[in-house]
């Protein structure tokens, strides 16, 4: 066999990482089929407004395929479109030092949108001091259950997320690890919710059907290939 030359391996190694980034925030037929859509195609924010607006923050920016939150004071985001039983997938990245969060059943009754909406944890768990809590780390299912350290990866990386919510079954996975499996509600989950920073929020987690929401944190967080089906 002969030996590639430098140019050949260069267009090969590009013909790769092309068609890596072309799958970026798309749908496979199957997905179609399995009635998955998409909540960022890539050139357009128009799933998402800011919490209590109709229009969206110009912080909040598309850069390299992804939603990117450039600066703080942008104002944490939702979708447009409720959601009750759904599987929710997205990849994540994090700044150095930063914090950040995906939130589901957010409603607009409270005065944030983390008022009564529960949330997975996104994070740099070596540097950002709130970590020093495992229910406060990347994956976990804020200030409940922790999240293992298998399932988590270090700032700058790109993390992948799976949330379903079925008959109050709350399923997450971070990296392909399970981080969460309870059911909403029981007597074990309001045990955690008593031991919580929530136990004496009035209405938290209570709504049935809600928005998904991407916090500002005050830190740059990158987001894409937000995918998101309805379960009957």
């Amino acid at each position: 066999m002969k030996a590639l030359s430098a140019c050949a391996i260069s267009l090969f190694l590009l013909g790769i990482s092309s068609s890596a980034l072309a799958t970026d925030n798309q749908l496979t037929e199957q997905e179609k089929q399995q009635g998955w859509q998409l909540l960022f195609d890539g050139q357009s924010l128009s799933h998402w407004r800011n919490y209590q607006q109709d229009s969206i923050s110009p912080k909040w920016q598309i850069q390299d395929n992804a939603i990117t939150l450039t600066d703080g004071g942008a104002g944490d985001i939702i979708t447009r479109q409720q959601y009750g039983d759904f599987e929710l997938t997205l990849d994540w990245k994090i700044s150095e030092g930063g914090n950040s969060g995906i939130f589901f059943l957010a409603d607009e009754m409270g005065k944030y949108v983390f008022s009564h909406a529960p949330e997975i944890q996104i994070i740099d768990n070596e540097r950002h001091p709130d970590s020093k809590l495992d229910s406060r780390r990347a994956g976990a299912l804020y200030d409940m259950i922790a999240a293992p350290a298998a399932s988590q990866k270090p700032a700058g990386e790109w993390n992948t997320v799976k949330i379903s919510l079925h008959d109050n079954v709350l399923q997450v996975w971070q990296n392909d690890v399970m981080t969460v499996h309870i059911v909403m509600h029981s007597s074990t989950w309001e045990k955690l919710v008593a031991a919580s920073k929530f136990a004496n929020w009035t209405g938290f987690a209570a709504q049935t059907k809600g928005h998904i929401g991407l916090q500002d944190h005050g830190d740059k967080v990158a987001f894409k290939n937000i995918k998101i089906r309805e379960l009957p």
